[in-house]
């Protein structure tokens, strides 16, 4: 199983990019901005979408892709997601306002993309790899995602903050090889972190104290700017374990 990191901030500007995760050459796990940056041609062996949540960063390039897949496939690609947050797409973007309602082109009975609705808990099997939505604490629904291929283990937070679901969940399983997990803010953004519902430095901490496993793990969603204090402020929060950023671009082999 390969993961290529096409988008990690928590903006953009310059070279950076928004959540976009890609397994092997057909599954994304969001779709921000990052997922301009991948060819075309490759772009068309795209088959499955797995959404955190509604928001921009995490969903802009879906419409997008949508357009530049439409007539390439007889078969649509699969929108997996919680039913709010494919409500607040279909209300939202898929409107026929914003964008074009490609769950209905050309028709509805062959659409471009099909959405479908998974619970917290559900977990889903394509081919050899098994994905389970688990439940997180963020502004709107939101989720995060554990994903096993063999006897690897590799999961990926969405955007949250102080919780206990993801981290019972994470303890569940023998093992646990990557962990994705975002610090959106510095310490000194603490009210707004709770307000917001993401991670700083100390509120990471304080969760991934409840984790039993120890694995690599890679922080993400860093506000532009400010991402060399968000992880300076990580390593000294964290000191116990294996920390490491993420600047776009990389490939990890599981």
């Amino acid at each position: 199983m390969h993961i290529k990191i096409l988008g990690w901030s928590g903006g953009i500007g310059g070279e950076l990019r928004t959540t976009c995760f890609l397994i092997d050459d057909d599954l994304l796990i969001d779709a921000g901005t990052g997922l301009g940056d991948l060819p075309t041609p490759r772009m068309t062996g795209i088959r499955h979408i797995f959404l955190t949540h509604s928001h921009m960063d995490h969903i802009a390039g879906l419409p997008l892709l949508a357009d530049s897949m439409f007539g390439v496939h007889e078969e649509p690609i699969v929108i997996h997601a919680q039913e709010k947050t494919i409500k607040a797409l279909k209300a939202h973007i898929f409107n026929w306002v914003i964008w074009p309602d490609f769950s209905e082109l050309p028709n509805k009975d062959r659409p471009c993309i099909r959405f479908e609705p998974m619970k917290p808990g559900e977990t889903l099997r394509i081919g050899e790899r098994e994905i389970e939505m688990i439940p997180v604490n963020h502004t709107v629904p939101g989720v995060g995602y554990c994903l096993r291929s063999g006897n690897k283990v590799a999961a990926f937070s969405g955007d949250t903050t102080t919780n206990d679901s993801l981290w019972q969940r994470l303890n569940e399983y023998d093992r646990l090889d990557l962990l994705f997990v975002e610090s959106a803010f510095a310490e000194d953004d603490l009210e707004l972190s709770r307000i917001s519902k993401h991670y700083c430095p100390s509120l990471l901490a304080k969760d991934l104290a409840k984790l039993r496993h120890r694995p690599e793990i890679w922080l993400t969603h860093f506000k532009p700017g400010e991402e060399d204090l968000i992880y300076r402020e990580c390593q000294l929060a964290m000191p116990g374990f294996s920390l490491n950023r993420l600047s776009g671009g990389e490939l990890f082999t599981l």
